[in-house]
């Protein structure tokens, strides 16, 4: 593997558009991927990702950044939280989640396994 390595995300390796959103993901090799997701106004986990994974809540561990928008996320243990613009983030699995406003949330993820897998089976 190359010491130095870049790809771009206007020029994703893999692209996933379930309802109301946008996966851009890229494979920076040695297993390491990262995700752009972008949301819509009216996007929900619990509405758009929740029928095609078939699980209560998220499963999915969360790693990111925060660019644009804004994304409300609920915790089954009861917790809440709001993310915006410049926000670093972590969602432990459990999780439902939507866009807040009418503005597309766009955030950047790097948890590898959570990238690779986002809105599949």
């Amino acid at each position: 593997m190359p010491s130095l390595n870049k790809k771009n995300f206007d020029q994703p390796d893999e692209t996933m558009t379930p309802d109301k959103m946008r996966v851009d993901n890229v494979d920076l090799g040695n297993g390491v991927k990262a995700a752009r997701l972008t949301s819509q106004p009216g996007w929900k986990w619990s509405e758009c990702i929740k029928p095609m994974v078939g699980t209560e809540s998220c499963e999915k561990n969360h790693v990111g950044v925060c660019v644009q928008g804004k994304i409300m996320v609920t915790h089954e243990d009861g917790s809440s939280i709001e993310i915006g613009p410049g926000d670093a983030y972590t969602f432990a699995p459990g999780h439902d989640a939507w866009v807040v406003g009418d503005e597309e949330f766009v955030g950047y993820e790097f948890d590898s396994s959570t990238a690779a897998t986002y809105a599949k089976e």
